[in-house]
């Protein structure tokens, strides 16, 4: 019974790895259908090598930064107990490359390559996992802090803080730091509208993402015995509640309605395993007015060129999520309780904080030593080109 209990939590593990690799093809649809035609070959390419990078990162430094636990030992130490281990690893590391993803779609289109492959090494390698440890297996004592303060631990079980807040946070100091795209603010006031080339792919990335969440929050039990159907049944109440928002408040743009059921399920995967399907409904929904309106003020009013919203959709609708499982997650609102309002502000601060700090520190560095953008020439004629030297439909270029 307890080598049939060890092979069942491999597969259950592996399945949800599978699922969240999945959604790393959602983040690049995503990505490519958003930006314009110029530079679709440079979206698909950065989330395959960024994820590249991520686990050759995580794997010799993320993960033992986190958990303690090496891979520099023989095969047969690693498959003991069926490689559970093994199997944890790709789990957790498809979390981990969640974070390059995010904040490629907010520098897309003028970024350059190689430094932001460097900051993919630094940030999976090092950043996210010093955080990651803190929040998900007690390093450095800051749980037990926080519970001395509060009477419960920091709590998110799926990521709202710890992937999606800090890959928002640490998006945004390289939005600042690279600056807006070309003519996107004119100096008499206009604002170029940049519109997505292809709204398809767009959605398609989005469906993806929204069947791979699944995997991301219910998997996170990271053992058979832990799964939960109130998890599945919180995840889609928060992506519907996400969806019917910025679908009223977005006005029927297609945009914002595929964009929704994301900032839905950001925010729900804190507190998926404690909320009442209502409490998650409402939650939902809240992100969904948060991510429409707070992408309109960013981008229209601030004048802050992110061109996916990842800080409005990653950054705040993580940190909403943080702070909902707090609010929503207690017995007076149907949840099951055992959480704290007051550790979780403090634990979403601390996150915050550590991913804007962090941000600033690495992309800071590589703008002084090496540069982070594209040149004006290259960034005119697209990344595609520029980097890849290929567009995304060559022949049909080459004809016309």
């Amino acid at each position: 019974m307890e080598a049939l209990k060890q092979g069942s939590d491999v597969l259950f593990i592996l399945l949800g790895a599978i699922m969240v690799l999945a959604m790393h093809s959602g983040f690049a649809f995503l990505e490519l259908g958003t930006v314009r035609k110029k530079n679709q070959v440079n979206a698909l390419v950065k989330i395959l090598v960024d994820f590249s990078v991520s686990t050759v990162a995580y794997f010799l430094v993320g993960y033992g930064v986190a958990y303690g636990t090496s891979f520099l030992v023989g095969a047969d130490q690693l498959i003991a107990k069926n490689g559970y281990e093994l199997v944890k690893f790709f789990f957790l590391l498809t979390f981990a490359a969640a974070i390059p993803a995010i904040i490629s779609g907010g520098i897309a289109e003028r970024a350059r390559f190689g430094p932001q492959l460097i900051a993919t090494a630094i940030i999976v390698g090092l950043v996210y996992p010093l955080f990651e440890g803190v929040a998900w297996n007690q390093r450095f004592g800051v749980q037990a802090w926080i519970k001395s303060l509060t009477g419960e631990e920091f709590h998110d079980f799926a990521g709202s803080v710890v992937v999606h807040a800090v890959g928002g946070w640490l998006a945004l100091p390289a939005v600042l730091l690279l600056g807006a795209r070309a003519n996107r603010y004119r100096k008499d006031g206009a604002i170029s509208a940049h519109p997505p080339s292809n709204i398809p792919f767009l959605a398609l990335g989005a469906w993806i993402l929204t069947v791979g969440w699944f995997g991301f929050n219910v998997m996170s039990a990271q053992t058979i015995d832990k799964v939960s159907g109130l998890v599945a049944v919180n995840s889609l109440m928060a992506m519907v509640g996400g969806t019917l928002a910025a679908l009223i408040l977005g006005r029927n743009d297609p945009g914002f309605v595929h964009n929704g059921p994301l900032a839905g399920l950001v925010a729900v995967c804190a507190g998926s395993d404690l909320m009442h399907p209502l409490g998650a409904l409402a939650v939902g929904a809240i992100a969904g007015v948060v991510f429409v309106s707070m992408f309109t003020l960013t981008q229209n009013k601030w004048k802050v060129d992110d061109v996916l919203g990842v800080w409005p959709l990653h950054g705040l609708c993580g940190l909403w999520g943080g702070i909902a499982a707090g609010i929503f997650g207690t017995k007076s609102l149907g949840g099951l309780g055992g959480v704290s309002l007051g550790a979780q502000l403090i634990g979403t601060a601390m996150g915050v904080a550590w991913a804007l700090v962090a941000g600033f520190a690495v992309y800071g560095v590589l703008k002084a030593a090496l540069g982070l953008r594209l040149s004006p020439e290259e960034e005119y004629e697209g990344a595609d080109l520029a980097i890849h030297k290929i567009g995304s439909t060559p022949e049909r270029e080459v004809n016309w």
